[in-house]
């Protein structure tokens, strides 16, 4: 018999992948061989989670889709341990797939083939899932009772970013042995003379009555780096330009600058993907915990930077703030924003949020309610655009791009775009020489073992080698795709998306949005000369914005 085997490894950091597959396809071979069955397909899983549903991940996704081929390369699949691959109901929602497309599923559990038709199977097959689902539980109770402990009685830092104020210090060897082996240490918060009074600054200037606008912008104007700035290697994502509320905010809200390591201000709450959809999984979600949930150290860890009595006075009338009186009025319908997250805005770079006005969607930017303007950023109070004014001519130019006029020039954009430019085929060789540099130091590694090294020390070589290797590997399948389309494939597939282009105007709004993120539409807004700049793919086009929207598109080059 032909086989495909299937397997899974939780994460690189804790297990080793290459030695995880190993066991797991030598048990499922120890299955097979006997009956005469050879393995002609692998698909292993690296990194996901077994919460995962198996359409989410990405092997075993693949191992589905291939069910569909009536010339796969195999006629059944083996699993070397159930409880990888199965997590509580995981089983009885993806057996049946195997059922409809006549592919057996053989594990050792049974001895051999699963049979549909038998309850005592079936059986097996739940009770591992839910002995998966049981040891994921436990797991995280035990790592979440040891981390309160350690924090509460030994004030552990217990990793993430120093607070801005702080900075990390070494604080010895790792007290477990086996991290200690593999040269993990200890850390511990120190202050950062380049930022801790500016902390003591912010307390100080809220306690007497200033508001987060007014400290941020004081901030700014006297030159002083947001933490984005202060910090920019670990803050890629912020803009450091100037101080924003936000940052303000969080510094004042943030227990350890009592001097105490304050652990479970935020939990990971597991949230159903599609409530419609109980079998699609769970998607992590962080969610702040009530300040009672937090778990304090009992003693003073590190240096203050506010005493005690002022943290919980600033608590106090910042939770006052919050608590205003207000009135809202909810939305009778629900709203769609068919550009959401597409949107940005020319002047200072950032995502522009939809918002309902006058009974229609626009988008407006609000920099300086959020970031402070000392810095001489030019923007004005509140950047609208309207999405009528960018939509429908936005469809009238996707569908013009595939017309007889402009098929060919659309093709030709295609098929450059798929082609390698210099960058990314130096991408691709520094990677590649980084798998060829990885395994030459694992086949040193290994000949070191054999000639007596230390095995603690040497495996924790290994596994920080394996992760690397692992991690360049990714790399290059993400830089050089399995096969790349000829030109006669491109415009086959440009063809099959003529019709979709055409009935966009008319088309759902979530359907919308999922074909322009899709087509990888963007859009920026220049509030100053009210121009758009909209690029799809490979092509852009700029147009003014008037009461009648965008005038006819007409692509440009990129």
């Amino acid at each position: 018999m032909r086989f495909a085997f299937y397997g899974r490894v939780s994460t690189e950091d804790n297990q080793d992948p290459t030695s995880s597959k190993q066991w797991q396809l030598s048990r499922a071979l120890a299955l097979i061989e006997p009956h005469g069955g050879t393995i002609n397909a692998e698909f292993f899983d690296i990194g996901q989670s077994r919460s995962l549903p198996w359409k989410r991940r990405p092997e075993a996704a693949s191992l589905l889709e291939a069910f569909k081929n009536p010339e796969r390369r195999f006629d059944a699949v083996v699993i070397g341990e159930p409880a990888r691959a199965f997590y509580g109901n995981q089983f009885g929602l993806t057996f049946p797939v195997f059922v409809h497309y006549g592919v057996e599923l053989w594990v050792p559990e049974v001895g051999g083939k699963v049979d549909p038709g038998s309850d005592a199977h079936d059986l097996v097959m739940n009770l591992y899932g839910g002995m998966s689902k049981g040891e994921r539980n436990r797991i995280k109770i035990r790592v979440r009772s040891a981390m309160a402990a350690q924090a509460q009685h030994e004030g552990r830092f217990l990793g993430g970013r120093p607070p801005y104020g702080y900075r990390l210090a070494d604080a010895g060897p790792h007290p477990n042995p086996g991290k200690a082996a593999m040269g993990a240490r200890l850390h511990r918060l120190e202050t950062d003379p380049a930022a801790a009074h500016i902390v003591e600054r912010i307390f100080a200037e809220y306690l007497l009555g200033r508001g987060l606008y007014a400290i941020a912008e004081g901030l700014t104007r006297d030159g002083v780096p947001s933490p984005s700035a202060h910090d920019p290697a670990r803050n890629r994502h912020r803009d450091g330009r100037a101080w924003a509320k936000s940052a303000v905010r969080a510094i004042l809200a943030n227990p350890r600058y009592t001097g105490r390591q304050v652990w479970n201000r935020q939990r990971r709450d597991e949230v159903l993907l599609d409530v419609e959809d109980v079998a699609a999984g769970h998607e992590t979600k962080l969610r702040w915990n009530d300040p009672s949930a937090w778990v304090w150290s009992t003693d003073q860890m590190h240096e203050a930077l506010v005493r005690a009595e002022d943290f919980a006075a600033v608590q106090a009338q910042m939770d006052a703030a919050t608590h205003r009186p207000t009135t809202s009025k909810g939305h009778k319908t629900a709203r769609r924003y068919v550009l959401s997250g597409l949107v940005r805005c020319a002047l200072c770079g950032r995502r522009m949020q939809g918002t309902w006005a006058h009974e229609a969607a626009r988008y407006r930017c609000k920099f300086p309610t959020e970031y402070a303007l000392a810095n001489k950023v030019q923007h004005p109070k509140s950047a609208y655009v309207r999405e009528s004014a960018i939509v429908s001519k936005l469809d009238d130019w996707l569908a013009q791009l595939f017309d007889e006029a402009h098929i060919d020039e659309t093709c030709e954009a295609l098929a450059m775009a798929a082609s390698d430019d210099e960058a990314t085929e130096a991408r691709t060789e520094a990677a590649r020489r980084r798998v060829t540099d990885c395994d030459s130091r694992l086949v040193k590694y290994r000949a070191a073992l054999d000639a007596g090294a230390d095995a603690a020390i040497v495996a924790g070589w290994m596994a920080e080698v394996q992760g690397e290797r692992l991690r360049a590997e990714q790399e290059l399948g993400e830089l050089v795709p399995a096969d790349k389309l000829t030109k006669s494939q491109i415009r086959a597939l440009v063809l099959s998306l003529r019709e979709i282009a055409s009935v966009l105007n008319k088309a759902d709004p979530a359907l919308k949005a999922q074909v322009y993120a899709e087509l990888g539409v963007e859009v920026t807004y220049d509030p100053e000369r009210r121009m758009v700049l909209v690029s799809a793919g490979q092509t852009r086009v700029q147009q003014d914005v008037s009461e009648r929207g965008l005038e006819p598109l007409r692509p440009c080059g990129h």
